[in-house]
């Protein structure tokens, strides 16, 4: 295999017969390029041929499923993408227009042990990428990214004869009547579908209707130009789209779907976004009263209250903070078999017997109504006002180069763990824990804690701060991070602060 290069020019000769594959489009847990500019349909074919030799490097039955999102270029990636898995011995089965958690199930129904699905999620137009895996329902880490990334760039795929296609016509059906299966609301609940004419237009309304939801379709017209906003339920345009919405219609919820539908935001009868850790607290009150004992799994941007809600704590609930990260949260998910996993930027995970472990924003919404159905003609933002009180800041992301950024976290991680090693206080209080599994997350006796942590995918930090007791202490905890990061020149200025 040719190595791909870096440097191509659109409309020159080699463009048109060369691989274009640079480096940076190898993410954490997925690859993201600009096509055209980082990546051409060649280089995409160069990441099939690499995938699928990865696949048999490891042993895995070179079984694909494949599907792409609806932008205008995505089918003609997905093509490419075939070609480069055929050319490497695989059989791909393609499922179509899809969403990614379409794909991640068809892995099961077509008892498919690999995955490719091309999308470019929530990004703006210009953007692809593809969500991959081998060992359902987990998507790839940062060690399997870097082994294909060294396979692709490196020129070390190999060929292999056997690749095969095969066409499924039928999937979007298939799915549907899985994920509504056994699902009926006992009262009509009515909701708004917000797709951001993104691809879970073709899917989400269609779902929630099936239960039995009284459902109002907001920018379900799929139109790759995204003309109002990006499809992102953490986006404020479309939160307060949402809002709005929920107002003009007196419905009882808006839910949010993001580009390739495997996240989910949702906004209530009052027209109050609710963050996704929130949502998370009450889906973990709803489903604890099912499930005595559950074990639950949260980034650790998320809300302190999965330990010191007292509903939770009467019920026996423990809660696993880890890795922020669809790919992290899903892997540890897996692993501790707990019953849910949820991340503050939307992805919900639902083990058996609620859904197959992967992030899917419709099954997510479904269990959101199915919660509001079992509250007793309760609204959802009385179920939000019946939790306990917090202050919390947004994510703020102070800037830090992406090759500084990790001895910064080395040292505060340091600085927290010594001082709880030698017992001593903080803010005048006991520090009660130091989870360091990313970044450092440190927690006060009375339940204030501050995160501070690398970004994935961005030369910054990322601070949070919450207290459930005051906003000076919030404060506090802000101050006290602040005041570490600012011993280090190299980080420069705050995104936004409280």
């Amino acid at each position: 295999m040719l190595k791909p290069r870096s440097d191509l020019k659109p409309n020159t000769a080699d463009y048109e017969n060369l691989p274009l594959v640079t480096a940076n489009g190898f993410r954490e847990y997925d690859a993201r390029w600009l096509f055209g500019k980082e990546l051409n349909l060649l280089g995409v074919q160069a990441l099939g041929l690499g995938l699928g030799t990865y696949l048999h490097q490891i042993g895995v039955q070179p079984k694909v499923v494949t599907g792409h999102d609806f932008r205008s270029y995505s089918l003609s990636i997905k093509q490419a993408l075939t070609i480069g898995l055929m050319r490497a011995g695989c059989e791909v089965h393609d499922i179509g227009l899809a969403l990614s958690p379409v794909a991640y199930f068809a892995q099961f129904a077509l008892d498919c042990p690999a995955v490719a699905m091309v999308t470019a999620s929530h990004n703006e137009n210009g953007w692809t990428g593809v969500k991959m895996g081998a060992q359902r329902p987990l998507t790839f880490g940062p060690d399997e990214i870097n082994a294909i990334k060294k396979i692709v760039l490196e020129g070390l795929a190999q060929e292999r004869a056997g690749g095969r296609y095969v066409a499924v016509p039928d999937m979007r059906e298939t799915y549907l009547q899985e994920v509504t299966k056994g699902h009926k609301l006992s009262r009509t609940i009515k909701v708004i579908a917000a797709c951001g004419n993104g691809t879970a237009g073709a899917f989400a309304p269609e779902a929630l209707r099936r239960i039995g939801a009284e459902v109002i379709g907001m920018d379900t017209d799929l139109d790759f130009t995204f003309p109002k906003y990006n499809p992102n339920p953490e986006d404020l345009h479309m939160l307060h789209a949402m809002g709005d919405a929920v107002k003009a219609q007196g419905a009882d919820l808006c839910l949010g779907f993001d580009g390739d539908g495997d996240r989910c935001g949702v906004v209530d009868d009052t027209g109050r976004e609710i963050f996704a850790d929130k949502i998370g607290v009450l889906l973990a009150r709803d489903l604890s009263a099912q499930h005595r004992h559950a074990q639950f799994v949260v980034d650790v941007k998320s809300t302190g209250l999965y330990l010191t809600d007292p509903v939770l704590k009467e019920r026996g609930v423990r809660t696993d903070y880890w890795k922020t990260g669809h790919s992290y949260i899903k892997r540890r998910t897996a692993e501790l078999k707990a019953l849910a996993g949820f991340e503050k930027s939307g992805h919900f995970f639902f083990n058996p017997p609620v859904g197959h472990g992967y992030d899917d924003g419709i099954v997510a919404g479904i269990q959101v109504l199915e919660m509001l159905d079992r509250a007793g003609g309760k609204s959802l933002s009385s179920l939000y006002d019946g939790l306990p009180k917090t202050y919390g800041s947004p994510t703020m992301a102070p800037e830090c180069p992406d090759d500084k950024k990790y001895k910064v976290v080395d040292a505060l991680v340091k600085d927290y763990s010594d001082l709880a090693a030698q017992g001593a206080t903080l803010l005048g209080q006991k520090i009660v824990s130091v989870v360091t599994v990313n970044g450092v997350r440190v927690t006060l006796a009375d339940g204030t804690w501050g995160l501070m942590r690398a970004s994935s995918n961005k030369p910054s930090l990322v601070v949070v701060v919450e207290s459930p007791v005051s906003e000076a202490n919030m404060r506090a905890m802000f101050a006290d991070i602040d005041g570490r990061l600012s011993k280090h020149p190299e980080v420069g200025a705050y995104d936004q602060k409280i």
